[in-house]
Order: C-alpha cells, then structure tokens, then sequence
C-alpha cells in the first residue's frame, strides 16, 4: 500500500500547529471541539507523492482548487489534542483534478474520522490566498474571548473606529496588526456564505472578526497567524481593562498611529 512521506519542511510546520494548538488552549480560546486550523501544502509535494492515497471521498470544492494538497483539523477535533495526538485528529487530503472528491493521504487515524465542517470555508480562503496572496499558507480559526465581545459592541458597526481604539492601546497593536481587524458580518458556520464573507475581509484586513463567533487569520504560517490573533487580541483587552475600571483610555493620537506607519 501507498504512502506519503512528509518532507522535513512539512515536519516542521506541523510541529507549529502543534506549538499553536497549546497556545489556544492555555488562553482558553479553543473550548470541547472550538476552532480549526489549516495549511496549504500543495508546493511541498509532487503529484505522484500524493496521488492513489486513500480512498476518494465526494466533496463540492471550488473547480479552481483541483489538486491543492491541504492539511486541516479534523470535525470534532479538540485542539489540545494537537500538541501530542497530532496524527490522530488531523490529516492532510488531497483534492482531486476534478474538484469532485478529496483524498485523506496521511493522518486521521481515528475511527469515523473526517475534516472539519469548515472544510469549504478554509479550502475557498486557501484558493482566495493561491491567487491574491500566494505567500500565506495557513489559516487558523479560534474563538479569542475579548475580541468575540467586541464583535457584540456597537463598535462592531464601526469598522474604521474600532480599530482606531484597539490600534491606540499601545504601540504594538499597530505596528504587528498593521492591516487591522474586519468587522465580518454573521454567517452559519461551515457553509460557503461564511467563506465568502471571510475572503472578503482577507481582501483589507489582517484579521477576520466573525461576528457573535469568533476570529480568523492568514499568513505564510501558524505561528504568524496565531501573532495577528494574539495582538489584535490584546488590544481589545486592554481597551475593555479600561472600561471595566470605569474610565476612557487617553490612547495614541492619530498622529501618533501615523507616526508607526513606517514600521508596519
């Protein structure tokens, strides 16, 4: 029987998710089977390495993501179960040349495993990503609490103000979220409106802000996409730390958040 070997790259990039799953978990923003994580590996691999593995498995994908190779978490997955059970409840698939099926080619080794339902949403941002953004080939989903909260704040309908706030918490959150966070209207979960609205939000923005839901981010890695989450994150705490102690943080001038735009 066929099987895939990883190349040491590839090695190394899960190692990250497992890396990433721990950090998710400590902040408590990956509660029973919350989130996703993915990675477009389709460059590390030749079609003959990945190609008569495992056995097809009918799926719409989008026709233009034929091919792609693609590792993701699996439906039910705990993410904390990353850190030491990788192979178990995730796996990498392969989408076939018709974009009629795809192919589970390593991991997944649990009973009546299969990808996470959000399988459509991360294979359209990975094929958005292919054509527009081609060095970011991860995408990781979670639930970060300060930043969900704000997603039920009037702030919420004012895109370019709420980051002007989180932006001026501190220096930091405009020089590492440079782009800043989209205020992406609610979709159900796991269906192609909610990939629509994401790859909109990819379009301007360094973070997708589900709203009621949770967040999403892109980047060449996990590791860099768990940093956007992270310090978009902590400026939103650190503006709703003020409030809480009952008073309107002075925060950076505009000119001030002009001034870091060289550094972005």
């Amino acid at each position: 029987m066929k099987t895939l070997k990883l190349p040491i790259e590839v090695q190394q990039e899960l190692k990250k998710v497992s890396t990433v799953a721990g950090y998710l978990w400590q902040r408590e923003w990956a509660e029973r089977n919350a989130g996703n994580i993915s990675m477009n590996l389709t460059s590390f691999f030749k079609k003959e390495d990945v190609q008569g593995i495992g056995e097809e498995v009918p799926f719409d994908f989008p026709k233009e993501s034929a091919g792609f190779v693609i590792y993701i978490t699996g439906t039910g997955c705990y993410l904390r179960d990353l850190v030491d059970m990788l192979e178990e409840v995730s796996c990498i698939l392969y989408i076939n040349e018709d974009a009629t099926a795809y192919s589970i080619i390593w991991g997944g080794n649990r009973p009546n495993f299969g990808p996470t339902c959000e399988l459509i949403s991360h294979a359209s941002i990975h094929l958005f990503n292919s054509i527009h953004h081609p060095e970011n080939l991860a995408v990781v989903h979670t639930h970060p609490l300060e930043l969900i909260c704000m997603s039920h704040h009037e702030l919420f309908d004012n895109e370019e103000e709420l980051n002007r706030q989180i932006w001026a918490m501190c220096p930091e959150v405009k020089v590492f979220v440079p782009k800043g966070i989209h205020c992406t209207p609610y979709a159900l979960s796991s269906t192609a409106a909610l990939a629509e609205v994401t790859m909109e939000a990819f379009k301007t923005r360094n973070v997708s802000l589900w709203e009621k839901h949770g967040a999403t981010a892109t980047a060449p890695d996990v590791m860099q996409a768990w940093d956007f989450l992270d310090v978009a994150n902590k400026g939103a705490k650190m503006l709703m730390m003020c409030w809480a102690a009952g008073f309107k943080p002075a925060g950076l001038s505009n000119e001030q958040l002009t001034e870091l735009e060289q550094f972005t």
